[in-house]
């Protein structure tokens, strides 16, 4: 009973405690879960305060362009996949190819 970017709102703030507004919807992609799809929206985050949740979030940072540089340069942290939109999101915050 709600709309997609209601429920942006509501999954981000249950998952990690943060507030977003200015959702918008970006793509959509299969997922490899039975009858699953992975949708990709950008959103406004009105603080910078992380609270997660521990159940389907275990971990959760913000990082600037030179600490996402930074963790994939010295492979602490991968990437996801060139023909994810996970990956498109990054690519289109970071302005280019990560890295």
């Amino acid at each position: 009973g709600e709309t997609l970017e209601a429920a942006v709102v509501r999954e981000v703030a249950e998952e990690v405690g943060v507030v977003v507004d200015d959702v918008r919807y970006v793509e959509s992609q299969p997922w490899p879960f039975p009858s699953s799809l992975m949708l990709a929206f950008t959103a406004h985050a009105t603080s910078s305060d992380l609270a997660v949740d521990g159940a389907e979030i275990s971990e959760a940072r913000w990082f600037s362009r030179e600490e996402l540089t930074a963790c994939v340069n010295d492979g602490s942290l991968r990437l996801p996949m060139r023909a994810s939109g996970a990956f498109r999101l990054i690519s289109r915050w970071y302005g280019g190819e990560p890295g």
